[in-house]
């Protein structure tokens, strides 16, 4: 069994311009690669795979181009996965699951450095530190987290990402078949909502973290420094328009990537708060070892349209919840059930099965005429827990 673990590193200055620089250069092997089968249709030649566009620039195109020797510089490991990817791209494209690849930003684009064991020297872990190909002895800022090579545990490949200036290393590990634990006879209906976050069929109801003093007081900071930054653009505007004095306008430009630093750091740390409250619902229901767990297929993009609750649905993270409590459900061998996303789960009664049909969004206690009365929200949790049509995940 293979498993992820991702963590933050302590890489050095010397390391830190490597790690840029191949990203950098994957970013532009990533365009080049669109580009050049771009330029290849309106010729009306053939398409080029990854395998023949690595053939095509390293025997053709750098021979003749020696400014563009600098690809060389970097991993080959990492500069052939971004052709992977742009090749995946184009078959996601052709095969209408995706629109037309697009050309990575730069400082916009989430571009990652991918290494892959190659001998047994290389992806070395031990408790503080990991040795990462082309980069040596890495620091890791969470000690003890992945499993060392000591324990025999064994790092097939990695990626080293950086997201608003912090550094961050994923590594794929080979874990020994671990026994299942004995699971109880029972199972979990789980209902999610705005409100609050989760409902669970057993009485617990996890909040809504969105609606808690520190999200909102962070909210708050982010958008002070969003008008900052966006003043600072338009007082570039202006310098640019009125006044061609180059000492003002790269001290602006300086000013504009240390506020835009801040206002990553702020949609980072907003963003790390939410996914530990993810982590935590996640670990909490499982480590009850149901039987199966019940969850609704819901319509997330459709949620995404109404402009009144677009922000509430994007910020609570459905689908994150969602894969996480499937990998989890895997990994101790839970039954992970998905019902159909127009299952009457709110507007069924638990205890007579009745369907009240006018039931409105803004009626929170579920009432129905044989005499049930409970909270809209652990009513659907418990139908959801009692459904008999859906999916295993």
């Amino acid at each position: 069994m293979q498993k992820s673990y991702k963590t933050e590193i302590n890489p050095t200055q010397e390391q830190i311009r490597k790690i840029n620089k191949t990203i950098g250069t994957c970013r532009f092997i990533y365009n080049f690669y669109i580009a050049h089968n771009k330029e290849l249709y309106n010729k009306g030649e053939k398409f080029m795979t990854a395998k023949s566009f690595s053939v095509w620039l390293n025997n053709e195109f750098l021979l003749n181009s020696p400014e563009y020797l600098w690809i060389k510089d970097v991993s080959s490991k990492s500069v052939k996965k971004s052709m992977e990817n742009a090749y995946t791209a184009f078959t996601r494209f052709f095969k209408k699951q995706s629109r037309f690849p697009r050309f990575k930003k730069k400082n916009k684009s989430d571009v990652k450095m991918y290494f892959v064991k190659n001998n047994p020297k290389d992806c070395f872990c031990e408790r503080h530190r990991i040795n990462i190909p082309t980069l040596g002895w890495v620091r890791l800022k969470e000690k003890g987290y992945i499993p060392t090579t000591k324990q025999g545990y064994v790092i097939k490949s990695g990626i080293v990402s950086c997201k608003a200036g912090r550094y961050y290393v994923s590594v794929l590990i080979e874990i020994p078949d671990q026994n299942e634990p004995q699971l109880n006879n029972f199972g979990l209906g789980i209902d999610l909502g705005l409100k609050d976050f989760a409902i669970i069929s057993n009485g617990i109801t996890k909040k809504n973290i969105n609606k808690t003093a520190k999200i909102r007081k962070l909210e708050k900071q982010l958008k002070r420094e969003q008008r900052c930054l966006s003043r600072k653009y338009e007082d570039l505007k202006k310098r640019n328009n009125k006044i061609k004095n180059k000492m003002k306008g790269e001290a602006t430009r300086q000013n504009i990537r240390k506020q835009v630093l801040k206002v990553q750091k702020l949609h980072h740390k907003i963003d790390n708060i939410r996914t530990d409250h993810i982590n935590k619902c996640v670990n909490e229901i499982v480590k009850t070892k149901p039987s199966y767990i019940t969850i609704e297929d819901l319509n997330v993009k459709g949620m995404m349209k109404n402009k009144h609750l677009s922000k509430a649905v994007a910020s609570q993270k459905f689908y994150e919840f969602r894969t996480k409590l499937e990998a989890k459900c895997k990994e101790l061998g839970i039954e992970l059930r998905i019902v159909d996303r127009w299952y009457p789960s709110s507007k069924l009664c638990h205890e007579c099965g009745c369907i009240k049909r006018d039931l409105k969004l803004s009626d929170r206690e579920y009432i129905c005429e044989c005499g049930y009365h409970a909270d809209r929200d652990y009513n659907a949790s418990l139908n959801l827990r009692d459904a008999t049509s859906y999916k295993i995940a």
